[in-house]
């Protein structure tokens, strides 16, 4: 740990160790980011998509002006920083910790968790950008992916194979990690070229394909969402592998 990550920690809570202080500074602000980033996904799937097809051409730039484009720049920071914080801490607090206690090193699960999830991201990313399949094709590809995905994470982690946290977070925060890449990815930039050609007056031409693809990606971050709170809940409160 970083000599100023641990002073800053202990002064904060002085009782605590500094990993302990640490482990509650991290969870807490992957709880408030994380907050802030699905109450925002929901907003936009729940509320924003249907209310931007009745508002009238004429006040769509307003709406993008003062709603959309405000909302989008705390939704693609709230992703990164809740995913950025929850690896941190779980790369720390428990795949470090299980790997000491093997006497191993926690690369080896660290590097294949990147590996497993981005390449899932890769797959999904070409689907959304050169298929632009149908919602309930895309749907059946995102889930054969992330079960394949998840299942290859399990079986072959050399860490925590015992450990129903570095588990069920490695599943949790991969599908986390495929909806913050999405975010980044398409949805921000996709929305981005859109909102300001249309306040500069000029629309890009492929508009409606790029709002397509973004449309497909925040709705793959909607479904994505509900087994990565499974998975994230049951790391802690029902385990569901290992121990």
């Amino acid at each position: 740990m970083h000599p100023l990550t641990a002073l800053s920690a202990v002064w904060v809570m002085p009782n605590h160790t500094p990993t302990e202080a640490l482990a509650l500074l991290l969870r807490w602000t992957h709880f408030v980011a994380g907050i802030t980033w699905v109450g925002l996904l929901y907003f936009f799937n729940l509320v924003n998509v249907p209310f931007m097809k009745q508002v009238d051409a004429t006040l769509k730039p307003k709406v993008f002006q003062y709603l959309t484009l405000p909302a989008l720049q705390w939704f693609r920071w709230s992703a990164l920083v809740t995913v950025f914080v929850g690896f941190w801490y779980w790369a720390q607090i428990y795949v470090a910790a299980d790997a000491r206690r093997m006497g191993v090193s926690p690369l080896g699960t660290i590097a294949l968790f990147l590996v497993v999830w981005i390449a899932t991201w890769a797959v999904l990313y070409l689907t959304i950008v050169k298929m632009a399949p149908s919602g309930w094709v895309l749907g059946a590809i995102t889930t054969v992916l992330v079960i394949v995905a998840g299942w290859l994470f399990v079986k072959f982690t050399p860490v925590g194979q015992d450990d129903n946290h570095v588990l069920s977070i490695g599943i949790g925060g991969g599908f986390g990690l495929i909806m913050m890449l999405n975010v980044w990815g398409i949805i921000w930039r996709n929305n981005k070229a859109i909102i300001r050609g249309t306040l500069a007056g000029t629309p890009p031409a492929n508009a409606a394909v790029l709002a397509r693809q973004a449309f497909l990606a925040s709705r793959t971050n909607f479904f994505l969402s509900v087994p990565l709170l499974f998975f994230m809940a049951t790391s802690y409160h029902y385990v569901i592998f290992g121990s």
